[in-house]
């Protein structure tokens, strides 16, 4: 569903991520977690074709993006830092334009996904006039309304409480037992632990491995990862610490 050959892409003053290779299979949940900066958003926008790469190839239904035909993104959903909202417009109204927009009918859809994610009450309210966590939960429902093949959301847990996370966590789970292919970031390593068949570790704009997600005590597995790798970065590059 996702394929990254060997990607690189750099930014004026260096920022930028390189070398990024790894695969999403259909049905797979695979987090992706790291430091702020470590390049997490940046990896997620290639992904979608918000930036190209330098080097390398990045692949969506075993097409490489510079060929992939404009209707196959309906079968994407998305969030990325921010839901992307008509600010103006309700809910109901949001939900059903994202409908459409995935050639997706909103007529049985938009009352779906209102109740999936307890969006009733504020469905004729306009988008500007939310609280936080209702604007991340309506743009969450118009990403997977859809019912998408594969499914990239940025830190999607922002801004949820509890419920809305657990609720989150059910979306997810059921999405992939039914084949979509889910690429997560998150800081919330206990939760995407739950869910994620593997736990991808980013660093100064590199992937550096895998977590272990069994383990007891994931922060502190977490933080000695990129210590390490910090270390090592230094001692071979002449990184400072």
């Amino acid at each position: 569903m996702l394929d990254f050959d060997d990607v690189t892409v750099r930014f004026p003053g260096g920022a930028g991520v390189e070398h990024l290779t790894f695969r999403v299979a259909p049905g797979e949940i695979v987090a992706l977690i790291g430091l702020n900066g470590a390049g997490k958003t940046t990896l997620m926008r290639l992904a979608l074709g918000m930036l190209r790469p330098r080097e390398g190839t990045v692949r969506v239904f075993d097409r490489p993006l510079t060929t992939l035909p404009s209707a196959s993104w309906a079968a994407v959903g998305a969030l990325i830092e921010v839901p992307l909202a008509y600010p103006e417009l309700t809910v109901r109204e949001n939900l059903h334009i994202a409908c459409l927009l995935h050639g997706a009918d909103p007529r049985r859809l938009v009352l779906d996904s209102l109740e999936a994610w307890r969006l009733q009450g504020v469905a004729d309210r306009r988008f500007r006039r939310l609280s936080l966590g209702n604007r991340q939960r309506t743009g969450l429902a118009a990403a997977l309304q859809h019912d998408p093949d594969l499914i990239v959301l940025d830190e999607p847990s922002n801004s949820l409480d509890p419920a809305s996370v657990i609720m989150l966590r059910d979306q997810l789970t059921r999405r992939a037992e039914h084949g979509a292919a889910i690429l997560v970031s998150s800081h919330h390593l206990d939760e995407v632990a739950r869910i994620a068949d593997r736990v991808l570790l980013m660093n100064a704009g590199r992937l550096i491995g895998e977590l272990d997600s069994t383990g007891t005590d994931l922060e502190h597995a977490f933080f000695e990862r990129i210590r390490q790798d910090d270390e090592l970065r230094a001692a071979t590059e002449g990184v400072p610490l």
